[in-house]
């Protein structure tokens, strides 16, 4: 890794994440008031200052805005090479959670251990910095690099709803990258360079089940009335079966192609099984099933449900002998990288809604559906190039592995150019968890992966 980059790492961009982690930049989904409160309008205003004082030669910045839109920040740098490149990130941030730590928060930038912690550095606020770095070295070590334009929203964690629009507005400077880079995605390990091959999609929504037009005493009504809470376990088992969590409906699952089960093995044998443990399991834990290939591609290739939430029910020091008049629970279907999100809803929908137990009042309202991503296979150069720069940076070869989550921001751009190359990886690894509390960026794997960045832009100049 070169000198450069770290020392940059430490003397310029730490401090800016520690300022940037205390604000409390929620996506608008998370923050209707986003911008009254301007939390977004100062990260934005951190990177953008920070990306001026740093600027390399010919550089041009704009905080680009639409009406009753996030912002984005387009930064474009001419280049000194050939090629035409993108890469990409995210400002705004997942919202507070409980459970940190004593000394943590998710405001509280804490360094410890080679980690910073705090809510957003890691995913994704680092990216616009680690971008620039990487540029910068390139330039100083007079490396050639193709045109490049830096593209951060801030409205990833809601689905980047806001992003189509400014896709459009911005197309003709953007023009047609041959390589996107991401930064938004996670990594197996801290011990070499990861690129994400796909993400899955997500279905979410409120299934709500109503018995009664209000609460009565359950000595009275239960045996007559049927508790709303036990409809909506019979609706749940229609998706998935209780004691495997295996999806049912066939319009949920996708083949899987062979390269990428492939992969999955070899992530397995690399990972083993750090693959479930990195998860802050209680004592005694066990994931879902053995074999750890099978649970690589559980979290990459195959549906599953969760509920994220529920209303309807009190809390336990509240809870009387009632039957209740109604539960909500709030699903979350994560969906393989090649299922149509718009589909799997409306097939969500029916089977959930359809002949309803007992003649209770079901409806399920759809939340945010976003289809995932299958990244196009990847061309030599760009092969090579990556293993390459993963043993220069950490003595070790690139792996390739899907990741669980959803980025749209990608399948926009998969749709948009097809013939492109693809370069998604990311700081989320092991323990490092995104979205919950404790989140925290390793600082030492972030130095060196803006390296093998830059060694990838390099690459791709000379291809």
């Amino acid at each position: 890794m070169p000198t450069s980059i770290a020392q940059f790492w430490d003397d310029a961009i730490v401090p800016s994440l520690v300022e940037y982690i205390k604000i409390p930049a929620k996506s608008p989904h998370f923050d209707k008031a986003w911008a009254a409160n301007g939390h977004i309008d100062a990260a934005v205003e951190l990177a953008a200052s920070w990306c001026r004082k740093h600027a390399v030669p010919g550089m041009k910045l704009e905080v680009v805005r639409l009406p009753g839109r996030t912002p984005v920040l387009l930064i474009e740098i001419p280049a000194t090479g050939k090629g035409n490149v993108l890469m990409y990130g995210h400002l705004d941030k997942q919202p507070e959670m409980v459970g940190w730590r004593d000394g943590t928060g998710p405001w509280t930038p804490v360094l410890a251990d080679g980690k910073l912690y705090g809510r957003g550095g890691a995913d994704d606020g680092y990216a616009v910095f680690a971008s620039l770095a990487a540029i910068k070295a390139l330039q100083e070590e007079k490396r050639p690099h193709g045109r490049i334009s830096i593209l951060i929203e801030c409205c990833e964690e809601s689905g980047s709803g806001d992003l189509p629009a400014y896709f459009e507005v911005l197309a003709k400077r953007i023009q047609n990258p041959e390589l996107v880079i991401g930064l938004d995605s996670g990594c197996g390990n801290y011990d070499q360079l990861w690129s994400t091959t796909s993400l899955r999609g997500l279905v979410n929504g409120v299934l709500t089940v109503e018995v009664l037009s209000e609460g009565v005493h359950s000595g009275d009504a239960s045996g007559v009335v049927s508790s709303s809470f036990r409809i909506a376990r019979m609706l749940l088992d229609r998706i998935d079966a209780a004691d495997t969590g295996i999806v049912k409906h066939s319009a949920f699952h996708a083949q899987i192609p062979p390269e990428r089960s492939t992969q999955a093995k070899r992530a397995a044998e690399v990972l083993g099984e750090e693959i479930w443990r990195k998860f802050p399991f209680t004592p005694g834990g066990q994931p879902m099933q053995a074999d750890l290939a099978d649970l690589v591609l559980n979290r990459t290739w195959r549906p599953f449900l969760a509920v994220t939430g529920a209303d309807g029910l009190p809390a336990p020091a509240n809870a009387g002998n009632v039957l209740r008049p109604v539960t909500k629970l709030v699903l979350s279907l994560r969906l393989p990288p090649t299922v149509k999100a718009e589909s799997a809803a409306k097939q969500l929908k029916a089977i959930l809604e359809t002949d309803p137990p007992y003649g209770a009042r079901v409806t399920f309202e759809s939340g945010h559906a976003g289809s995932g991503w299958h990244a196009p296979q990847s061309k030599e150069w760009l092969a090579k190039a990556l293993d390459a720069a993963s043993m220069a940076h950490f003595g070790k070869p690139a792996m390739h592995m899907g990741e669980g989550g959803t980025i749209p921001f990608m399948g926009m751009l998969g749709a948009q150019f097809p013939q492109a190359q693809f370069l998604i990886t990311g700081v989320l690894g092991p323990h490092s968890n995104a979205h919950g509390p404790n989140e925290f960026l390793h600082i030492g794997y972030a130095k060196r992966l803006t390296a093998c960045v830059a060694d990838v832009l390099a690459a791709h100049a000379a291809k």
